[in-house]
């Protein structure tokens, strides 16, 4: 009998619409350029010159403007926007996704950002063993109404011998591991790879994952023949960016991990 003097408030207060605090006015009078979620991992499917399409895992960030009458946003909607295009996102959805973010949350700016590793299978220079490597890819898509500006950014590793160090020493020269991370905005799509490639071919030697020791001798002498300073690293990927036909903007950041030194050495060049 208890249980069924109940059921009619229970049915009552499901039914009560809940108060929603995101909704109330904001009397502070300050706008909010971006607002929503980030760190949420998710599936997604990047083109790839060599198999058509490669199955990888972003770290995704989504957010929108707020105007200041507004005291938040409603945060479920992004995760609901993201899953309503299925168990895996393609790059190609990006403009749908960015336009779902702007009618869902009633915003004129929405913006994604997709952070994923992406994988080449390298031979190695002598022996042709193949060794997987990975690169960090960063996507940044915009949308203010319909117009869209999207930025692709690769952290490329790379090899670099101190032209310095070579000329000054009567044997040897130091070398190190460096980082450079390449911004580009283009006119028509750029293969990771290629762009990737552009990198490494500015550089003393590139990385692999696999060397046997006559692979390891191979690229050891190779970087001996091309020794770069930093600033060498970024001029020689710039003039290779510029020569792009559809690359229409280009950050260059280059930072070396010194092996001498207890700090890092550091170049950039942007477009303007």
């Amino acid at each position: 009998m208890t249980a069924m003097a109940n059921e009619p408030s229970a049915t009552v207060a499901a039914n009560t619409p809940l108060h929603d605090e995101q909704n109330t006015r904001d009397t502070r009078e300050l706008p909010i350029d971006k607002v929503g979620v980030r760190g949420l991992r998710f599936p997604i499917q990047v083109r790839d010159r060599a198999h058509a399409v490669q199955n990888t895992i972003a770290t995704i960030g989504m957010f929108v403007d707020l105007p200041m009458e507004f005291k938040g946003t409603h945060m479920s909607r992004f995760v609901e926007v993201l899953n309503s295009h299925g168990e895996m996102i393609h790059v190609e959805n990006i403009p749908d996704l960015l336009s779902s973010m702007q009618q869902r949350l009633n915003s004129n700016n929405s913006h994604l950002e997709i952070e994923f590793p992406y994988f080449i299978t390298k031979k190695a220079p002598v022996t042709g063993r193949e060794g997987l490597m990975d690169y960090n890819v960063r996507f940044e898509a915009n949308a203010t109404g319909t117009e869209i500006d999207f930025v692709m950014t690769l952290c490329v590793p790379v090899a670099t011998l101190c032209p310095c160090s070579k000329a000054i020493s009567e044997y040897g020269a130091h070398n190190q591991r460096g980082e450079v991370t390449v911004a580009i905005r283009s006119s028509a799509t750029v293969w990771i790879e290629d762009l990737i490639a552009l990198v490494e071919e500015s550089a003393s030697c590139e990385l692999y994952s696999l060397l046997k020791r006559p692979d390891e001798k191979a690229v050891t002498e190779r970087a001996y023949e091309n020794p770069v300073f930093v600033e060498d690293l970024v001029r020689n990927i710039v003039l290779r960016l510029k020569a792009h036909e559809h690359i229409t903007w280009y950050r260059v950041e280059a930072e070396n991990f010194e092996s001498i030194h207890n700090h890092n050495a550091y170049a950039c060049i942007e477009k303007s």
